[in-house]
């Protein structure tokens, strides 16, 4: 797959609302195998599409880019033997130890791609068309919805659900859009009106702990305001939400498993390889040379003192 047919599918998967890391070697010190422009998609999970480089250098690149999808921060890997670099190393660039037999080097810059925020509107007021438009106006997905044409379908663990059905079958609203578990749920109604609603669905059955997520009424409290003034309100709550890290943009964080090192080189070890037991501590190898090196002396390693 060529860098562009990288750019065109980070374009799919962006426009589907996935998160993901792209990748871009910047610089190299040949011999090594990944070229200036190689690019790679890396998801949360640890896929890649694409290529960056070797066996040497795809498994930092895969887990540096977990952790950059994960922080929402990007970095740039220096990846090859520190003793090649010395003190020319940039402030912010992160050198990353790397010993292949090819003795190359790359400089790798990894983006995180997230997801824009999904907005569903449920109603049909001049105040729910102006909530989805201003959230369109910031770039967010939007979606409006009549109140009888939604359901649990319309909303999942990414979305932001705000129900101005304003009396016209708010309990039906809120009760689909809870059982959609969704990022977010906020109700359109006066506090009474709020405690209504809720009260009636916990009679129906409702689990509380769902109907303990709806803010009821939802918005900044801006004061006596306008119909679509309410909607400015409304989106401030959410992008100050966002902003705090209150709204997540995913369902379930990817957890990042801690690296496995060599003791010999010091590259990264991903999936099954060499092993050896040295008291009582399994250590991993990228290569059957660095297990052996490591079997005939493995006090002769710093890495390996280390974790011992």
């Amino acid at each position: 797959m060529s860098g562009w047919d990288v750019i065109d599918q980070a374009g799919e998967l962006a426009r589907a609302g996935e998160e993901f890391a792209l990748a871009t070697v910047v610089w190299r010190q040949g011999p090594s195998s990944g070229q200036q422009g190689s690019r790679a998609i890396i998801t949360a999970d640890g896929g890649l599409t694409g290529w960056i480089g070797g066996a040497c250098a795809e498994p930092v690149v895969i887990r540096e880019a977990r952790e950059v999808i994960r922080s929402g921060e990007s970095r740039l890997l220096l990846l090859g033997t520190p003793d090649r670099f010395g003190a020319a190393v940039p402030d912010g660039m992160a050198v990353i130890p790397i010993s292949c037999q090819s003795e190359g080097a790359l400089e790798v810059f990894i983006e995180p791609v997230l997801p824009t925020p999904h907005l569903v509107v449920v109603g049909r007021s001049p105040m729910a068309h102006t909530l989805a438009d201003l959230a369109r106006a910031l770039g967010w997905r939007a979606d409006l919805r009549d109140g009888p044409d939604f359901s649990a379908a319309d909303a999942g663990p990414r979305t932001a659900v705000v129900i101005a059905t304003q009396g016209h079958g708010d309990e039906e609203a809120v009760e689909q859009a809870v059982s959609a578990s969704p990022a977010f749920v906020g109700l359109v109604a006066s506090r009474r009106r709020g405690e209504a609603v809720l009260g009636y669905l916990a009679d129906r059955g409702v689990p509380q702990d769902l109907l303990d997520r709806v803010r009821a009424p939802v918005g900044l409290d801006l004061g006596h305001t306008s119909h679509r003034e309410i909607a400015v309100a409304i989106l401030a709550e959410l992008v100050r939400l966002r902003a705090a890290g209150e709204l997540p943009r995913t369902g379930e964080p990817v957890a990042v498993p801690a690296p496995r090192i060599d003791p010999v080189c010091g590259m990264t070890v991903e999936g099954p390889g060499p092993v050896a037991e040295h008291d009582g501590v399994t250590h991993h190898f990228c290569c059957a040379g660095c297990r052996d090196a490591f079997v005939k002396d493995p006090g002769a390693y710093a890495y390996a003192r280390q974790e011992a």
